[in-house]
């Protein structure tokens, strides 16, 4: 399989090569294709371990607060009065 680069991407990869920062273009891509999968690990294993952010309810129902017997009923909202 022959790769083709645009001219501008061929001279970015040229310039990363010409720092130091890669020894070939194929070194260049190994490393930016294991970087991408890691970013992509990470991102899957952040968004797994996030929770739903808790209400009030849910805190006041959990230790320290479990057992006080707060009333944590919501009171109904009646309609205000207007003076018009």
């Amino acid at each position: 399989m022959a790769v083709q680069l645009k001219p501008e991407t061929e001279r970015l990869v040229q310039e990363e090569i010409e720092n130091g920062h890669f020894r070939s273009a194929d070194e260049l891509i190994v490393q930016g294709v294991l970087a991408l999968r890691e970013r992509s690990r990470t991102e899957e294993s952040i968004s797994v371990s996030r929770k739903p952010p808790k209400n009030l309810a849910d805190i006041l129902s959990e230790p320290p607060f479990a057992g006080s017997e707060l009333n944590l009923e919501r009171q109904k909202d009646y309609p205000r009065p207007l003076d018009l």
